[in-house]
This record gives structure tokens, sequence and C-alpha cells, in this order.
């Protein structure tokens, strides 16, 4: 599966649609956290405070401004990320020893537990079971708009965006690949709005990615794809 192929079944498929779906039937009253209000209308839809919708076109322009400036090149980009204070860590066969702990090359949010102790230890960044976050990539040539979707997280997640936090991003990951949904019943309410953030964060990232692949070569066949799969609308 190539990359575009990728972006489109991580955010677009149909089962992160229905996770989505069967969160917002979860969602029966009204929370806060850092940035947002979430506040329920009869069909159960999700508005964000003026400040959170702001930050949002703000990380959105700023993006698009340094992705520009760097000429979506995926080193000068790594390089502006770690002026920033993350950690970035190239290593032999990182995919191998990143599924092992359940995570992807790229963005890895703060883990905590053996997790973290894993990882902190793969990149010398010392014995601790917490973990800031950092990027780790495998050597080699880097895929320019799949380094532009992880710089977007990385971008929302320092201008401190919700939806980042060690909680929602273990219940992203746990509910986005799985098929049985049942113990969503079971989390609380601070929990269901960490994982609707974590969703929206996602597909913030993931829509500006696919907005550059269908720039370059190849986009009449992702618009295509998109069609074909029913999700040219999301």
């Amino acid at each position: 599966m190539n990359f575009i192929q990728k972006i489109i079944y991580a955010f677009l498929s149909a089962r992160e649609k229905k996770l989505a779906y069967r969160l917002d039937n979860h969602l029966k009253t009204s929370a806060s956290n850092l940035t947002s209000k979430t506040v329920l209308s009869s069909s159960v839809t999700m508005t964000l405070n003026t400040e959170t919708k702001k930050n949002v076109e703000t990380v959105r322009k700023n993006v698009e401004d340094i992705i520009n400036a760097a000429e979506l090149n995926p080193e000068k980009l790594l390089a502006f990320i770690q002026s920033k204070g993350t950690k970035v860590c190239k290593i032999d066969h990182a995919d191998k020893f990143l599924n092992f702990i359940n995570e992807e090359e790229g963005l890895i949010c703060p883990l905590k537990g053996f997790p973290a102790l894993y990882l902190n230890l793969l990149t010398g960044s010392g014995f601790s079971f917490t973990g800031k976050p950092m990027f780790v990539m495998r050597n080699g040539i880097i895929e320019p708009i799949y380094m532009a979707h992880q710089f977007y997280k990385w971008y929302s997640l320092i201008n401190n965006l919700p939806g980042f936090d060690y909680k929602s991003q273990k219940l992203f990951k746990k509910y986005l690949y799985s098929k049985n949904s049942q113990s969503m019943d079971n989390l609380k309410l601070d929990e269901l709005v960490g994982l609707q953030e974590a969703i929206l964060r996602d597909k913030e990232a993931s829509e500006y990615a696919l907005e550059l692949a269908q720039k370059k070569d190849g986009s009449k066949n992702v618009l295509n794809k998109l069609k074909n799969d029913g999700s040219a609308t999301i």
C-alpha cells in the first residue's frame, strides 16, 4: 500500500467514520478541556469555542507558510522541528522497532509506562517511564507528503490543540483499529471528549496532506479513489 492509499485508509476509511459516529452517540452532555467547550445539540454535534477555532485556523495557516518556505523538503522540516526542542531520531529498521509498541514512524506523542521506557532506551533518551514528544524515522529518503502529515500533527501538538494527551491518543489508537467498541460504554465523559478531539486533530492533518497530494502527480487517482470509496465529501 503506497502512502496516499495509507492516508486514505487511515482517515477516510469506513472504520474511522464509524468510530466518529459511535463516539457522537455517546456524547450526551457538555464538558470542557484545555481550549474547547463541547456543546451538544439535538443532532449530537460538537461545536468548538471561538478560541479553539481560532487556534485551528492559525495552525493551518502557519503550517502552510512553513512547509512552503521549506519547499516541502522533509529534511528542512525535521531541522525546523529539532530547532524547536523536539528530539528527532533516525534509526535503521525504526518501523519494526516501533511496531513492538504499536507506534508508527513520525511523530510519537507523549508515552507512559513500558512503551515510554522502551522508546527512551531505543532513542538514547535516558531511563524513564515517561516520554516527551519526539520524531522517530528510518534512515533514508522520507516521503514528502507523509512528512507534511506528521509535521501538521506536531505543530498542532506544540501549539496546545487538544487531543494529544496520553489518554486521548491511547483511546484513539485503541478504537481506530478495533472492530469492537462495546467498552466505549464505560468511558467517562472527559475521555469521550478527548477521543473526539484526537479524531479532529487527525482529520485536520489528513485533510491537509490529501490536499497536497492532489496537487502532485497522481492527484486524479486520489480523487477517483475518494469517489469510489464514497468518501469524497468527508
